[in-house]
């Protein structure tokens, strides 16, 4: 076992390898980062709150986690350290404007974590103008995803209430990320399951190439083959030729999100699934093309162990759907459901062999590609039990971009925590695509999405005329 200043030393896995991948590409590391903020309308004892953070790096391994780069070997290791001692600030934002402080929360998201045997995240209690109460946090994606990141605030909270409330129970242990980090370099060392998941996957793609589907139509993908000189080819740039990016968020409100919901409920189909249809769905009228694909970001947190064990665990696979429009908007859902449970079952496999393995079946020019979105739905929520047992008192979280993305552009759907409604957070490549663009992408993924759950049984093509 490799150690690293007197604790064990481990390699990246799979998920964290793919994000040293494309950050190797950017001009600036922080491409790495996420940057978010938890506030509350209530006044904070800051000391206590300053305690339940580092009561929560007491409980969370990978919140402690460690970068070693071993230049003979040119790799990358891991190593958790016992404890945090190191300085939790506390910045007051009240004789600022919302704007200011915002854009200096942003400017910290924009600092990279790219020094050897240092934190690779760092926590900051705030107060922002509006009297609201809480911290930022900003962390490293090979140790932060969405889900862990939620999962370490939430336990924050918790113990906060349970020191500070009566009759607030102490939060439910959280697990290991060591324990976590070894089955799935158990995994990737190879074996049936891993060879199981391979066949699976190569053998969706030797079956037939995918096609590119632009957001604006097929305009891309006419570009493209005229450029090339070949009217069958079936890839376009997926992006722009700069990693400059923002990002938009547009907001659907509580009542909408729980139709939406009921429906979901109703049909025993995920959100997620919801979303696919609606995304394809556009995608097919104004390419009119029934073969639609997109990137489709798994969490893999199924069991215990990796729902609390922290880290980054996301996988990235496209996902290709060919759906005739005389097929209902229900059946359209349900075979979804039915190969996103599919699919579910491989995940564990590594989304870089997969893109590797599908070059070289279909070989195409540097920076194209056959999916024009990536999706992810995070079901996770702060709206649980812990901050329930503050009663009425409101919060709100808010996201903060690094200024940089790897590709095109990203949307993650996330539940707020003010009201239970949805918020549609586009990351893109600002020359890729605009804002206005974005907004009628998203105005028609919803429109569909409710003429869909309104009359399920209609059928595609009559839905695609009537939006």
């Amino acid at each position: 076992m490799k150690t690293r200043k007197g604790y064990s030393a481990y390699p990246l896995t799979v998920a964290q390898k793919f994000h040293n991948y494309y950050s190797q590409y950017c001009p600036g590391k922080e491409i790495l980062n996420i940057g978010s903020s938890l506030t509350i309308e209530f006044q904070l004892n800051i000391e206590e709150l300053r305690k339940a953070i580092y009561k929560a790096y007491e409980r969370c391994e990978s919140m402690r986690a460690r970068l070693a780069y071993d230049k003979k070997e040119k790799e990358w290791y891991q190593y958790i350290v016992e404890r945090e001692e190191r300085e939790i600030p506390f910045v007051d934002f009240s004789d600022k404007t919302m704007e200011e402080a915002e854009a200096e929360m942003t400017a910290w998201t924009r600092v990279p974590f790219d020094k050897e045997d240092a934190p690779m995240n760092r926590v900051v209690i705030i107060k922002t103008p509006d009297g609201f109460e809480g911290m930022y946090i900003a962390g490293d994606h090979r140790f932060m995803d969405a889900q862990s990141l939620i999962g370490f605030l939430k336990d924050v909270i918790e113990l906060y209430c349970s020191a500070n409330f009566e009759n607030v129970p102490y939060p439910a242990d959280t697990r290991s990320y060591i324990q976590q980090l070894e089955k799935d370099l158990a995994y990737e060392a190879g074996g049936k399951a891993q060879a199981r998941d391979r066949e699976y996957f190569y053998k969706q793609i030797e079956a037939s190439e995918p096609i590119f589907n632009g957001i604006d139509g097929p305009g891309r993908l006419e570009e493209a083959r005229k450029a090339a000189g070949n009217p069958a080819l079936r890839t376009a740039p997926t992006g722009s030729d700069s990693f400059a990016a923002d990002i938009d968020i547009f907001h659907l409100e509580e009542e909408p999100t729980r139709r939406l919901m009921d429906f979901c409920e109703a049909h025993h189909v995920s959100l997620q699934c919801l979303l696919i249809m609606g995304i394809r769905t556009y995608l097919q009228k104004v390419n009119q093309c029934d073969d639609v694909s997109l990137q489709v970001a798994y969490a893999r947190r199924a069991t215990l162990l990796e729902k609390k064990s922290g880290g980054t665990r996301i996988h990235c696979f496209p996902f290709r759907t060919v759906i005739p429009e005389d097929k209902t908007f229900l059946e359209g859902v349900l075979e979804i459901r039915d190969k996103q449970n599919e699919v579910f079952r491989y995940v564990n496999f590594n989304p870089a062999e997969y893109l590797a393995h599908r070059r070289q079946c279909y070989p195409s020019a540097p920076g194209t590609g056959y999916e024009t979105i990536s999706l992810t739905y995070q079901p996770a929520t702060l709206r649980e039990k812990g901050l329930t047992d503050l009663g009425e008192i409101r919060y709100k979280t808010k996201r903060y971009g690094n200024g940089y993305y790897a590709d095109g552009m990203y949307l993650t759907v996330m539940h707020r925590p003010e009201d239970n409604g949805l918020d549609f957070s586009f990351e893109h490549q600002v020359k890729a695509y605009s804002r206005q663009q974005l907004e009628y992408f998203y105005y028609y993924i919803c429109k569909i999405m409710f003429k869909g759950t309104e009359t399920p049984n209609l059928k595609i093509g009559d839905i695609i005329k009537l939006v």
